[in-house]
């Protein structure tokens, strides 16, 4: 149990670092015009988020999981996701959020894994929401949270792509 809750206060404290990121480029982003769109879907991103970090200690505490026997993979993966998260959080730079604000004919931006994939963020979360609950067994999380991620990345995703199409004209789909 200690490794997981080493590992869970590390993302939640990475999660509250990124909040504070996200409201700083909000606030540059506002400031300079940009417009946010998404305002009605947004909580509940902030819902499914908040709710899977209660649902994996929930699962994990209760039912009293130990490490996955294929830790040795899981953990590494976990980190690699989290190189990938920061390389795409830190391509972005002040442009990015966890809210859809775009700036007016700005260019979308074309380096870092955003030369290769649209949304590589969304998919690092994907692929977390799977591994994370896969490395402490705790399989309803993993199966629910993988549902729910995709049902919300079904509304999340076209409308980035709208607002970016409307306000920057760049057609990404």
């Amino acid at each position: 149990m200690n490794m997981f809750y080493t590992v869970f206060s590390l993302i939640v404290l990475q999660r509250l670092c990124e909040l504070y990121v996200a409201k700083h480029n909000e606030k540059w982003m506002k400031e300079r015009g940009a417009l946010e769109f998404g305002q009605a879907h947004y909580p509940y991103i902030v819902l499914l988020h908040t709710a899977f970090f209660i649902s994996l200690l929930g699962e994990t505490v209760l039912l009293e999981n130990s490490v996955s026997a294929l830790w040795k993979f899981l953990l590494p993966m976990f980190i690699f996701l989290q190189a990938g998260r920061i390389w795409a959080l830190f391509s972005l730079g002040r442009y990015w959020n966890t809210k859809i604000i775009v700036l007016p004919n700005a260019e979308a931006v074309r380096k870092g894994p955003y030369k290769w994939i649209k949304h590589p963020n969304y998919v690092i979360v994907a692929l977390e929401l799977m591994v994370i609950p896969l490395l402490f067994q705790a399989y309803i999380t993993f199966v629910l949270f993988t549902l729910l991620n995709i049902g919300m990345m079904m509304i999340r995703i076209p409308a980035e792509e709208k607002a970016l199409l409307n306000l920057t004209g760049e057609n990404r789909l």
